[in-house]
């Protein structure tokens, strides 16, 4: 067996001070005994992999890629980090026809929408994921988000005149999810910004930001992406003034920090530029700019902050939007991991621990009985709406459902 040649970590273990306390805050090994943990797959598993390829653990496939153990870490040290880099450097195991399908979210989003209806009706039934179950290993219980007939590129695409007329721009990175499955976020976000008189462009043949890809092993093709995604990022940012915004956690956190962490990816020139839209809107209300609401507009909305915000420190952002609605009832959630982690939830392995590992917050959610939930990652959204029944909402659709635009 031949792996690639890997004698120097790039990541800090060597600062681990073996405290321990990353185990305490993993979610996986709460449920899962077969993990070893993010301080041995991570720091201590490294200064063994670096002598020794063979120490490999094929385990480390049970890591969510949370961060939770990063945002713990009172030494900074870059746990998940070292654990999906020791995963896309030395496990020889090729990806299954089920990995590569979940990885390739811009060829089955391209392929799924001319046939949409059709569908997302099959999918909704238990027979067709029974069968789905069987020759691919997806859990059958676990609901597929729905496509869309329409493409958020193809609306914006139309509307780029009138967008192109506002005295600020931005660059949207809407990502597969909002493409393919839900164009209204999108919409939403336009809605916002308008009102803030900011124009919104496409970027040129954005890609999926790779996230799906890097988690499970196809790291070449995660790669091209983000090549793609940098040079198409820095050509948006030629032009005065424009910052590349997204409305996923996820997608920002990749396009952020994991291109160049575990991809090799200079990005280091458009990293500052690429924020999530709840803090540049933010940052526009407290330059002077303002949003007026609907005086009829009263919910109690629950915020879960995930995973990936909670690591790049953002959550506040959203937090504090969704407070200065005045007819907002705000009640934050705990700090846990809803379990889904992408594409892990969806696979029949792993099921039943991404249940167990979000229920606490599942159980919380139903104690509360909110209006609506508001979170910023789709497939939080995903998993929350089908194990507790309650609606989510990205931040920037209840600021949008929340504005008095007459």
């Amino acid at each position: 067996m031949q792996y690639q040649e890997y004698t120097q970590s790039e990541n800090n273990f060597e600062e681990c001070t073996k405290c321990s306390i990353c185990t305490v805050f993993c979610p996986v090994l709460q449920v899962n005994p077969l993990f070893p943990g993010p301080k041995q797959a991570g720091p201590d598993g490294e200064r063994l992999r670096l002598k020794d390829p063979g120490f490999f653990d094929a385990t480390l496939k049970y890591c969510l890629n949370c961060k939770r153990c990063e945002v713990a870490c009172p030494s900074g040290v870059n746990v998940a980090d070292i654990i999906q880099s020791a995963r896309l450097h030395y496990d020889q195991t090729p990806p299954k026809l089920r990995d590569r399908i979940l990885a390739c979210t811009d060829l089955m989003g391209k392929m799924a929408r001319p046939f949409a209806p059709l569908i997302n009706g099959v999918a909704s039934k238990e027979l067709p994921r029974t069968l789905i179950e069987t020759a691919l290993k997806v859990d059958h219980r676990r609901i597929f988000p729905k496509y869309g007939s329409r493409s958020f590129e193809a609306w914006l695409r139309r509307r780029q005149k009138e967008q192109a007329a506002f005295p600020l721009q931005v660059a949207y990175f809407h990502g597969c999810y909002v493409n393919y499955n839900y164009p209204q976020l999108g919409k939403d976000l336009v809605k916002v910004l308008n009102a803030l008189g900011v124009g919104v462009q496409l970027l040129d043949k954005e890609k999926c930001c790779g996230i799906a890809m890097i988690v499970n092993g196809m790291r070449k093709e995660a790669v091209k992406n983000a090549t793609h995604n940098v040079s198409i990022i820095r050509k948006a940012l030629e032009k005065e003034g424009v910052k590349v915004i997204t409305t996923s956690s996820t997608c920002t956190l990749t396009l952020r920090e994991e291109y160049p962490a575990l991809l090799d990816v200079d990005n280091a020139d458009v990293h500052d530029s690429i924020l999530i839209a709840s803090r540049y809107i933010f940052e526009c209300l407290e330059k002077g700019a303002t949003l007026k609401f609907r005086p009829d507009y009263h919910k109690r909305i629950a915020y879960h902050e995930p995973c990936h915000m909670e690591r790049m420190g953002w959550g506040i952002f959203s937090e504090r939007l969704l407070r200065m609605i005045p007819g907002v009832e705000y009640m934050p959630l705990d700090s846990n991991c809803c379990g889904i982690a992408g594409t892990y939830g969806f696979k029949k392995e792993n099921y039943d621990n991404s249940q167990a590992i979000g229920a606490a917050l599942f159980d919380q959610i139903r104690a509360v009985n909110p209006d609506i939930v508001a979170c910023d990652c789709e497939t939080c959204k995903w998993q929350i709406e089908m194990s507790t029944g309650y609606s989510v909402l990205n931040p920037i659709s209840i600021l949008a459902e929340a504005l008095d635009t007459n």
